[in-house]
């Protein structure tokens, strides 16, 4: 049996997402990249890389770089609104979308791409 990573769907490439724990609590920040059940997000989690000496770089040098959050770690941010929860529902024509609660009413984010 393999080990799948579990992959979040509701979470994507160029989402703006908010910090929920650590150094960048309470920022937001845009998704670089999604792999598996990590996100790299733009200027969270900033590490620093050493690099060996090179002809590009014949001192070496230190580079920063995000590293990757757990998907648990971040959350969904909707411009104007406090952070989101998304929910899975179905429409009358049998899509399903991510909507998320405003008040009493549900507005529809995304929809989800149906499996062949």
């Amino acid at each position: 049996m393999e080990n799948k990573p579990n992959r979040t769907k509701k979470i994507r490439k160029g989402d703006l997402v908010m910090a929920l724990t650590g150094n960048n609590k309470g920022q937001t920040g845009v998704v670089l990249s999604c792999s598996g059940d990590k996100v790299t997000v733009q200027g969270f989690n900033m590490r620093k890389k050493h690099v060996k000496r090179s002809q590009e770089a014949p001192q070496g040098r230190v580079i920063e770089m995000e590293a990757p959050l757990h998907v648990s770690n971040v959350r969904l941010h909707v411009e104007g609104e406090q952070a989101v929860k998304l929910k899975v529902r179905t429409n009358e024509q049998g899509q399903r979308q991510f909507v998320y609660q405003k008040g009493d009413q549900e507005v529809v984010y995304r929809s989800v791409k149906k499996p062949k």
